[in-house]
């Protein structure tokens, strides 16, 4: 088993980059979701990606975003591997960006988020185009099962989180999926939120990809 595997406890009070997302009653944010991006009315598959985002070479068919997040994008085995806990997901969409779930331990305070990103219509574009500018933190990923991704934390010229850190998948030029990880005071001052996030997305995309071949 693997070291994060551990239950990860105590919310992060750090500034965040989601714009709008819903937040748990301590006040921490775990969404997973990217900052909101306004539709392109007038995209066409041709335009994308736009603002330096890789194109998706191999993209998953939309109907994997189509259902519930807390049903369909962690099983149960992988919320216990990520929170230490088989707990349900409390679902939490947000209109500007599309249908988001997170899985919460309450008595370790640990959590993790995942949101798909159907609305915006632009996948990782609206990432690269609107988050990029504003974080404190921005890595590009190693291709999650082939899937372009990025890592990203805390708001540009602000403190950067110990203990939190998002990511974006895309899944196909104009759809992503987006997943949140919150570090524990356990792990906080010894793993790195942003290397460990590769491993929820891994997860998601892996069940998401099941989906597809179902």
């Amino acid at each position: 088993m693997n070291r994060w595997l551990a239950p990860v406890v105590a919310l992060s009070t750090a500034g965040l980059i989601v714009a709008c997302s819903p937040r748990h009653e301590n006040g921490a944010d775990t969404s997973g979701s990217a900052l909101p991006v306004p539709p392109r009315e007038n995209a066409a598959s041709s335009s994308l990606p736009y603002a330096g985002a890789p194109k998706v070479p191999d993209p998953l068919p939309s109907s994997v975003l189509s259902g519930d997040p807390c049903a369909d994008a962690l099983t149960h085995e992988q919320v216990v591997a990520a929170v230490g806990v088989d707990v349900p997901g409390k679902r939490g969409d947000l209109a500007p960006i599309g249908p988001g779930c997170t899985w919460f331990n309450r008595d370790t305070g640990g959590a993790v988020g995942v949101s798909y990103t159907i609305n915006t219509h632009v996948g990782l574009s609206g990432v690269y185009a609107n988050t990029q500018p504003q974080s404190a933190v921005w890595k590009e990923l190693p291709p999650v099962q082939g899937f372009p991704a990025v890592a990203y934390a805390g708001n540009n010229g602000g403190a950067i989180p110990e203990d939190f850190c998002q990511a974006s998948i895309g899944l196909a030029d104009s759809f992503s999926v987006d997943v949140s990880l919150t570090l524990g005071s356990n792990k906080r001052h010894t793993e790195d939120a942003c290397s460990l996030i590769t491993q929820i997305a891994d997860m998601t995309v892996t069940t998401l990809k099941a989906k597809a071949d179902s």
